[in-house]
């Protein structure tokens, strides 16, 4: 009897083996006919699909695949290859070609996906576990129970059970609709609370609406943090660029008094650097493109520093002490800058690319993901604080600079060579715009006008910090960058704008020495 019993199950296995194997029947019918007909015989065969079905569909998807005497062929190079056994077979001279249309590619490339739930690789299981979790399809049940009962991997296994779940949504019974509810309110996803929505639009049974807008409530809830903390996230990024923006402007004119408009181009200069390093690399340097930015730092701040240098000796200098014609006189600097890079580059935006390891970012939770190129830009700027204090405290040009700017006579009569001075402070401004630039290219694309967007907001920057404090230059950049991005959460992008610069106004009419106030003689 134990004989006959192991029998029976051997003959069982062999049986179900067959069935689940692809057939010549069964490729013929997905490659030829009507595309309904086509459509179902793919649907019916990812159910119970093995190698050489998932090899099949990806032979339709690649158009590699012939029809020849009665039999679907798959062609490789000048050779044909049976697909049910993988064996060579010559190709006839009339084979013909199989043509599928837009429905029949999206429904080979819908299986192909779904095949991945079987894959060896877990994390190609996972996305394909979401993807049904975002689409579901009742023709898919089957295929998901199937999966379920030999996957092992808990994280997959758990995202399975959300397909699943997502699926029953659909049911005709309502029990198990409330139960699907019920499974996906664990699943804090934008994807999750979007399906429920659509559920809950289409949903007559008053039970059913209960426990889907219950599932809403508890996934909006834990969504709420993670938006908190996404424009919490999205304040420190603007706020950093604002920093890098803000600092070379806090030597030019909290340290030197001089208006500069022309810093934005100074940055754009930067930019544009930046743009030039990479397309050499690409030319030249292909392999090592990935570091391209590491080489485009020193020369945006040169090129920036050089330009700003000779602005000083050439039209600054004879402007010390006449705000109003330095305002007039660099924004009309700014404006052949602006033309000659349009005659250079030309009008339109160029494309800085992010280097492979700036790509992607770090998930925290399922509607929290912190870029890459973000993060470096957040501790470049500390950085460039951090270098920038270091000159300005601890070396001998920070010593004159601050010994000029403090008394200019005096340090003249010390020996200190103040026109070289000015020169030299301008030049690390403007160098400090131009590296500003450089990490303002792996945000957004590189314009003639990328100066123009960021000026005011410089500007505010370091007279709402108080002029020529470091310190308050910082918190002015963090406090503007985290006030605009919640407050256009809450009134839109404009109306943030309109608001953080009244907000600035009020404050500087009640403290117009800014945040942090010159002390001492210097404040007299």
């Amino acid at each position: 009897m134990l004989r006959c019993f192991l029998a029976l199950c051997a003959g069982l296995t062999l049986c179900t083996g067959a069935a689940q194997a692809l057939t010549a029947g069964q490729a013929l019918a997905m490659a030829a006919g009507d595309t309904d007909d086509r459509v179902a015989a793919v649907q019916q065969a990812v159910v119970h699909a093995d190698e050489r079905t998932a090899a099949f569909l990806q032979a339709l998807a690649d158009d590699a695949v012939k029809i020849a005497a009665g039999k679907a062929l798959i062609v490789r190079g000048d050779q044909g290859q049976d697909p049910v056994t993988g064996a060579g077979v010559p190709l006839p001279d009339d084979a013909e070609d199989v043509i599928s249309n837009n429905r029949m590619r999206g429904e080979i490339d819908q299986a192909l996906a779904t095949l991945a739930l079987f894959d060896q690789d877990a994390s190609r299981r996972l996305a394909a576990a979401r993807a049904l979790t975002r689409a579901p399809d009742a023709g898919r049940m089957a295929l998901l129970d199937r999966a379920l009962a030999q996957e092992t991997q808990v994280r997959v296994r758990a995202q399975l059970e959300l397909a699943r779940a997502a699926t029953l949504l659909g049911s005709a019974d309502a029990a198990q609709r409330i139960a699907a509810a019920q499974a996906l309110s664990a699943s804090a996803t934008p994807d999750t609370r979007l399906l429920l929505n659509e559920r809950a639009t289409l949903e007559e049974d008053a039970k059913v609406r209960a426990a889907l807008g219950t599932a809403l409530r508890a996934i909006d809830g834990q969504l709420a943090w993670g938006e908190r903390l996404g424009a919490a996230f999205s304040g420190i990024s603007l706020g950093s660029i604002l920093l890098l923006v803000a600092l070379g402007l806090a030597i030019t004119y909290g340290l030197m008094g001089v208006i500069n408009m022309a810093h934005g181009e100074l940055m754009m200069i930067g930019a544009y650097a930046t743009y030039v390093v990479q397309g050499v690399f690409q030319k030249y340097f292909p392999g090592a493109f990935d570091w391209y930015l590491v080489a485009a730092l020193p020369l945006a701040f040169g090129a920036s520093a050089a330009v700003g240098a000779v602005l000083e000796r050439g039209v600054l200098r004879f402007l010390y002490g006449r705000p109003l014609e330095t305002l007039l006189a660099t924004w009309g600097i700014s404006l052949v800058l602006m033309q000659l890079v349009r005659t250079l580059f030309g009008a339109q935006n160029v494309g800085v690319e992010n280097p492979a390891w700036m790509s992607g970012g770090v998930q925290l939770l399922p509607n929290l993901t912190l870029p890459y190129n973000r993060l470096v830009i957040m501790g470049f700027a500390i950085a460039v604080l951090l270098g920038m204090g270091w000159i300005i405290g601890r070396t001998r040009l920070g010593l004159f600079v601050r010994g000029v700017t403090q008394n200019r006579p005096i340090a003249s009569c010390m020996g200190v060579h103040t026109a070289r001075i000015d020169t030299l402070a301008f030049a690390l401004g403007s160098g400090i715009a131009g590296l500003a630039g450089c990490a303002l290219s792996q945000v957004g694309n590189v314009g003639p006008d990328l100066g123009q967007s960021y000026i005011v907001d410089a500007f505010m920057v370091v007279v709402l910090g108080g002029v020529g404090q470091l310190a308050g230059t910082v918190y002015a950049a963090l406090g503007l960058g985290v006030l605009s991005k919640f407050l256009e959460g809450w009134a839109g992008a404009v109306l943030a704008k309109i608001a953080v610069l009244l907000l600035i106004i009020v404050f500087i009419q009640k403290r117009p020495q800014g945040i942090f106030a010159l002390k001492g003689r210097s404040a007299d």
